[in-house]
């Protein structure tokens, strides 16, 4: 038996002609014309190439092969009578004189037509991946990952960065996310955790002196999944600099994102340096979120002074935001869909009306605006033909609907929305603390290692609500792909930083105390971001769901189907680990 091959089933061409090949595959399909005559497809990572079978001999033997077995096939190639141009290999087929079975497909049906997986539903796909993986539609999105990130790797390592791997097993930190926690067999008591990112020894690696690093890391973080978001694993571009500022961070990738983009994104034009920049307040008040989807030319306006008390129960007491759109052809139907679709995503609804060809108002909530229709027409700058979406609440909860308003009217409105490029921007400025919404206590906004703008000062003398960090985001066609800071290096105010939320210098010095101890040794000013790849990768696909473009993703639960993780482990290697479980009780029926 020989599993060695001459040629890839994308590589005959008409010149190949009367060449001996082998060439080894899948076995696709199989047209049967007659008892002796029958044309095999076989397929290969590469490609296809139909196999003429003209024997009754060799028909007999396929004929017991269930489909998606592995075969070899040795014979000589010829040019077809009838062509077919859509495929590399449609000029030739190879008449076989010998064809081996390799892998015996056991199974008479398949859970899917390969071909067409993607159309089953997901939980099957994950738990047959290897065979979704051999849909050419499915494994291009692989293909293009290892590229991607192939290309990534060479272009940082031409900015000067260095590739430095970093622990898997570490200590549990607060850095936003649950830790997935691994016990200690030789410390009894004690656990590992997995890192949620590479942040602290990242920061650690610019104190030991080294200037530029990045790595393509494995981030783990206990979350539940969302359409850009993966449970339990995910990987990004890590990077940091030394002696670097905001500016620093940002020319970086303002060269190394664009290139990598246009080059293997659907889309081939991509926003060029410098990227727009954006406040976290202003882009709250004037597209309704931090991840704004330039591509849509739609802004929120705030309509409070001239609707708020007009009579309408839900903007009584309220912020109420306005979203207008011009040339809108939605039909009643469309409008309904689109306000119904806002209330799912947003949880609050949004409202409506339009100004008629006559200038007047009609529609949704038009008969609360009659009495004041030429202030809303000349608050919101109106004219005929205009359609506004109109949502209220607390500022930042009218804010966020209004956001989603805007979504979904831009890609609903004709000319509103361009859709064949990735359109960047940078988020800056945000607040270094915020009111958490369970807590109802000051907490971090975001990373707790961001620098303060305005340094210790600020932190002694401003509210901290009135503080903003060096914390910026990089966002591509309202997806966000990244958070990344001017780190806080100096430990005097680190400390002052975390007792604003209740946390003394014993406290962090427990909780960080690598970082606090480097820092005490004269660490250089320093700044980073990651960019995830995962996110990175769906935005170039073309894909809603990050899920299709990871080789092995779990499912919406965080479960694995194919592996069965997770799963029960035997008790010994509980009584190992000096772990005894106390599982909740089943609830009694």
């Amino acid at each position: 038996m020989t599993q060695s091959r001459t040629h890839t089933c994308n590589e005959l061409r008409l010149a190949d002609a009367g060449k001996s090949v082998t060439l080894v595959g899948w076995y696709e399909n199989l047209r049967r014309v007659s008892k002796n005559l029958g044309f095999l497809i076989l397929r290969d990572f590469y490609g296809t190439t139909q196999i003429v079978i003209e024997t009754e001999e060799m028909m007999d033997q396929i004929s017991g092969v269930n489909t998606e077995s592995t075969l070899s096939v040795s014979g000589v190639v010829r040019e077809r009578s009838s062509k077919n141009p859509n495929l590399p290999t449609g000029e030739i087929e190879v008449v076989p004189e010998k064809i081996e079975i390799l892998g015996k497909c056991i199974y008479n049906e398949l859970p899917f037509e390969i071909n067409r997986s993607k159309e089953a539903d997901e939980n099957t796909r994950l738990k047959y991946r290897y065979l979704d993986l051999r849909n050419p539609a499915v494994k291009e999105k692989i293909v293009l990952r290892c590229n991607v990130v192939a290309e990534l790797r060479r272009s940082m390592m031409e900015h000067g960065f260095l590739e430095i791997t970093t622990p898997i097993l570490t200590c549990s930190s607060p850095e936003g996310a649950r830790d997935y926690l691994v016990p200690s067999r030789n410390h009894p008591g004690k656990f590992y955790a997995l890192p949620q990112a590479p942040q602290q020894f990242k920061q650690l690696l610019m104190t030991s002196g080294f200037d530029r690093y990045f790595q393509i890391a494995p981030c783990f973080r206990d979350e539940d999944a969302r359409a850009d978001r993966s449970p339990g694993e995910f990987y990004q571009l890590d990077m940091e600099m030394a002696f670097a500022s905001q500016e620093d961070v940002f020319a970086v990738l303002e060269d190394v994102l664009p290139p990598v983009f246009e080059k293997f994104g659907t889309y081939k034009k991509a926003s060029t340096a410098p990227f727009t920049r954006i406040s976290y307040r202003d882009a709250m008040e004037k597209y309704g979120t931090d991840k704004p989807d330039l591509r849509i030319d739609l802004t929120v306006q705030d309509a409070t002074a001239c609707m708020a008390d007009c009579g309408f129960g839900p903007f009584e007491g309220n912020v109420v935001k306005a979203v207008v759109v011009d040339g809108f052809k939605g039909t009643r139907k469309v409008i309904d869909k689109l306000m119904a679709d806002v209330e799912v995503q947003a949880g609050s609804k949004g409202y409506w009306f339009k100004v008629d060809e006559s200038g007047a108002l009609s529609g949704g909530i038009a008969k609360f605006l009659q009495e004041r229709a030429e202030d809303v027409k000349t608050a919101l700058g109106l004219k005929p033909g205009d359609f506004v979406g109109v949502c209220a609440g607390k500022k930042l909860a009218a804010q966020k609907t209004a956001g989603v308003l805007r979504k979904y009217l831009g890609a609903a409105s004709e000319g509103h929305m361009r859709t064949d490029c990735y359109e960047f921007c940078w988020i800056v400025d945000f607040p270094m603390y915020e009111i958490g919404e369970e807590s109802g206590e000051l907490e971090f906004c975001h990373n707790p290692f961001s620098m303060p703008q305005g340094g210790l000062d600020a932190l002694e003398n401003k509210d901290p609500l009135d503080i903003y960090a060096y914390q910026y985001d990089l966002v591509c066609n309202g997806v966000e792909l990244s958070s990344g800071a001017v780190r806080n290096h100096d430990p005097e105010i680190m400390v002052k930083a975390f007792q604003l939320v209740g946390l003394g210098e014993d406290d962090v010095k427990a909780k960080f105390p690598a970082m606090y101890n480097a820092f005490c040794y004269g660490a250089p000013p320093h700044a980073g971001i990651a960019p995830g790849v995962d996110r990175m990768v769906m935005l170039l696909a073309g894909e809603d769901s990050i899920r299709e473009i990871i080789p092995f993703p779990m499912n919406k639960t965080a479960q694995d189907v194919m592996m069965g993780a997770p799963s029960a482990v035997d008790p010994k290697q509980l009584s190992d680990v000096h772990i005894q479980l106390d599982l909740p009780k089943k609830e009694e029926a």
